[in-house]
């Protein structure tokens, strides 16, 4: 167990149970439910943030309705993996709106990218045209998801 998993108490963690849920919950509310005032509550909403534990709050939107319901997952296997070449890597994946998650894998391949594009015509362009064209990337292998059965953001 990490130091800071360590440090936090009961009412921290149901603090993050609560904004994981609703992440618009007012501070009076999330007090309420877990017996504390507004003020201890405020400060340790601010102590969480202020440590890391909570890095922000985002809107949870639906893909389909902004046309972004087709979701791949790519195996990309690099030519080069010194350090320099995996942060130039890491570096263009940022700039790619269409990749919704990179994870650097040990195993058989390199990355594990999660793309998410209009449809199956729209990823085949950004297969070619962006993915197999970022720094190093030297095979690339689609799996394409037909239905999220589970799809949570932590």
């Amino acid at each position: 167990m990490n130091r800071m998993n360590s440090q936090l108490d009961q009412f921290d963690r149901k603090i993050i149970n609560l904004l994981l849920a609703d992440g618009r919950m007012p501070v009076t509310e999330i007090a309420q439910k877990i017996g504390l005032s507004k003020t201890p509550c405020q400060m340790r909403v601010n102590r969480l943030r202020k440590d890391g534990v909570i890095r922000g709050f985002r809107a949870v939107v639906d893909p389909a309705k902004l046309g972004r319901e087709h979701v791949a997952f790519v195996e990309v296997r690099l030519t080069d993996t010194t350090e320099s070449a995996l942060r130039a890597f890491n570096e263009a994946t940022l700039k790619v709106p269409e990749i919704e998650q990179a994870h650097m894998i040990a195993g058989a391949f390199d990355y594990l990218l999660k793309v998410r594009t209009k449809d199956i015509r729209d990823y085949r362009r950004v297969l070619g045209e962006v993915i197999s064209a970022l720094p190093f990337v030297g095979h690339t292998s689609t799996h394409v998801s037909m239905e999220a059965v589970k799809d949570q953001a932590f």
